[in-house]
């Protein structure tokens, strides 16, 4: 049996695309200490389904010596909801949007950014803003977010052996 985790934003071509390539990366750079496989993957609220992910998120993704390019699309489904064992969600709006189509999955979704850190309150401060259409310097800031709340994630994943709680 494996674990499923899934990663949430707008249109699966940039924030879930990284997320989905670092966790990726990272888990296999620990395999070693994996109890059990971990399946990882992305989609969007609002995805175009087939559309590639943004020339920004590849460059990126590319320093750190991940090909994404053959990533496609995928629009969010009830099914995907439920198939995951931990959702991480780029923005409040999508944390809300996921449980109101699947309100069981309570439990199992968090904001990627708060992921691992002491609450704080305030939810609003947690988003990882969509950096399609803007700067290389703002694409850089959200990777560097989502390459941090990443690593905390495979922490999560291969340091207790347990179930990450969201």
């Amino acid at each position: 049996m494996s674990k499923h985790v899934l990663f949430v934003c707008t249109g699966n071509s940039c924030r879930s695309v990284m997320a989905q390539g670092l966790l990726q990366l990272r888990l296999k750079r620990l395999e070693h200490r994996l109890t059990e496989p971990i399946e990882v993957a992305s989609a969007g609220m609002l995805a175009v389904e087939g559309m590639s992910p943004s020339r920004e998120a590849l460059r990126l993704l590319q320093r750190e010596g991940l090909d994404m390019s053959t990533h496609m699309a995928r629009a969010l489904t009830d099914d995907m909801i439920r198939a995951a064992d931990l959702i991480l969600a780029m923005e409040q709006v999508h944390l809300e949007d996921i449980l109101r189509r699947v309100p069981e999955a309570r439990g199992k979704v968090s904001l990627l950014k708060a992921f691992g850190l002491p609450s704080s309150g305030g939810a609003h401060h947690a988003d990882i803003p969509d950096p399609i259409g803007k700067t290389t310097e703002i694409y850089e800031d959200c990777f560097s977010v989502i390459q941090a709340a990443v690593d905390r994630v495979a922490q999560s994943l291969v340091g207790s052996g347990k179930q990450p709680q969201a």
